[in-house]
């Protein structure tokens, strides 16, 4: 048995993991939490914690006897740049304490990333910092989440904790636009795969400092023709140019403009640019070779295809 905090357990990641943690009551999990966690998580212990006070934290992780903690943090504000950080000095103070999962759930981000993407500094502080401790730790890369194209699909379908989002290819108004060419791989992950793998590693020996998940590789063109293929419609298709992404510009989809009231469509389109921009280049698709797929063969990952098919068939 493994004791797990889960920091941010009450954000969309943090939910996911804890849905499967459930699954296995070998382990026991806590979440960490600034305020007390929604009703919906109360069978689970909700431990309100200061994340500015590394004594107080050190003593939380100790008096509970944690063993694991999973960082599940978003990016905004000081989550990284405090609370991360803090909690890794915590964790490294804490007798009992072994390992640590940092934030991420992504892909490996270019450090040169920091330049447009300021909030990717305290990303690699984190990791800096992990170096410097006797924890053992390892990041999850698992590249894009394939619940932002399904998570809006019909009642009954995939279950997601993700907020929408309009990544490239809206769905429901069948429009389509395109980073770059298209032409270059992209790995696509569901994420309660990457969840079934995070708590596989909780029984695992020995940890790498990167762990790899995958649900599948394809290039943009080949994901939108399994899309229209599923969805039998045939979209608008435009293509934004890696010159085009490098000025923080991007096709408007009408999808995007649903999100304008709690993201501002100039910072929207600065931040998807990025993303979009990191999908042109190969940065975006994880290898296959040393993957925590090729290591656990029993757990079976959502392709592409089965994902839009369990989230469309039918449904526009």
């Amino acid at each position: 048995m493994v004791k797990v905090a889960i920091a941010g357990g009450t954000g969309s990641l943090g939910r996911t993991i804890l849905d499967v943690l459930k699954e296995h009551p070998e382990h026991k999990a806590v979440i960490l939490t600034r305020k007390t966690a929604p009703s919906s998580n109360n069978h689970i212990q909700s431990l309100v914690v200061d994340y500015t006070d590394i004594p107080a934290l050190t003593a939380v992780l100790e008096e509970n006897e944690i063993h694991t903690v999973i960082a599940a943090f978003g990016i905004s504000g000081n989550s990284l740049s405090t609370s991360q950080i803090n909690l890794i000095k915590a964790a490294d103070a804490s007798q009992p304490t072994k390992r640590f999962i940092p934030t991420s759930f992504a892909i490996p981000y270019p450090e040169s990333g920091v330049e447009i993407l300021p909030p990717l500094q305290a990303y690699f502080d984190s990791i800096n910092l992990l170096k410097e401790t006797s924890l053992e730790w390892t990041v999850f890369h698992n590249g894009i989440f394939l619940d932002y194209f399904g998570c809006l699909g019909p009642e009954g379908g995939l279950k997601s904790h993700l907020k929408p989002n309009t990544f490239a290819i809206d769905i429901p108004n069948r429009v389509a636009a395109i980073p770059g060419d298209g032409n270059v791989p992209v790995t696509f992950t569901y994420t309660f795969d990457v969840a079934r793998f995070v708590v596989r590693t909780l029984r695992m020996e020995k940890w790498e400092d990167e762990s790899r998940v995958i649900g599948e590789t394809v290039t943009w063109n080949e994901f939108l023709r399994v899309v229209e293929d599923v969805t039998e419609s045939k979209f608008e298709v435009h293509y934004d140019s890696v010159e085009k992404l490098k000025r923080f510009e991007i096709t408007e989809l009408p999808g995007h403009t649903e999100l304008y009231g709690s993201f501002p469509k100039q910072r929207y389109q600065w931040f998807m640019a990025i993303f979009e921009l990191w999908t042109t280049d190969g940065t975006s698709k994880m290898k296959r070779e040393g993957s925590l797929n090729e290591k656990f063969p029993e757990i079976k990952s959502l392709g592409v295809r089965e994902f839009l098919e369990r989230s469309w068939k039918g449904a526009i």
